[in-house]
């Protein structure tokens, strides 16, 4: 009978915890992106708005 292959068996369990850990931190990224999407949808577009309106001029 063959020997089980101890540190195959841990090199794929180690392996499918960190893919794990992996997928985990992306869906909390995208959660925290679609969030702060939603708290500030017209965030970029400020930021346009304010490049195209003409500067005040400071001797008025």
């Amino acid at each position: 009978m063959a020997k089980p292959n101890y540190s195959f068996a841990k090199r794929q369990r180690d392996l499918a915890k960190e893919q794990k850990k992996e997928e985990k931190l992306q869906r909390k990224k995208a959660a925290a992106d679609e969030e702060a999407g939603a708290l500030n949808p017209d965030a970029e577009g400020e930021a346009a708005t304010d490049e195209t309106e003409t500067p005040k001029d400071p001797a008025e």
